[in-house]
């Protein structure tokens, strides 16, 4: 077996499982919080991207449920990114700065 190469499935094993890898990597930022408005394939739907928010995946996650619950709405976070459904930038923009963070509307 190569050094690139690595087991998938066997019938001696079954599938084998990847170890687990710990996503508590912090994304580099200029310490801004921006916040985006996209609606690129998501059916004309738009949701509001908070980007730069310098914190580990567990607490961006509690983050991002605070500000769920504070807008009203759905949303997510995917690869560091927090994902709020609609048009909040404004509501979010006035409770992060609370928070202490520095925020900027980008984009459209």
């Amino acid at each position: 077996m190569s050094k690139n190469s690595r087991l998938v499935y066997s019938t001696d094993q079954g599938r084998v499982k990847e170890a687990p890898t710990t996503n508590a990597h912090i994304a580099q930022s200029d310490g801004i919080v921006r916040l985006h408005r996209e609606s690129k394939g998501r059916g004309g739907k738009g949701v509001t991207l908070i980007k730069g928010i310098p914190l580990a995946e567990a607490e961006l996650k509690k983050l991002s449920k605070e500000l769920k619950q504070i807008c009203g709405t759905g949303g997510t976070v995917k690869d560091g990114i927090i994902e709020i459904q609609g048009e909040q930038r404004d509501k979010l923009k006035a409770t992060l700065e609370k928070k202490g963070y520095t925020v900027k509307i980008a984009g459209s």
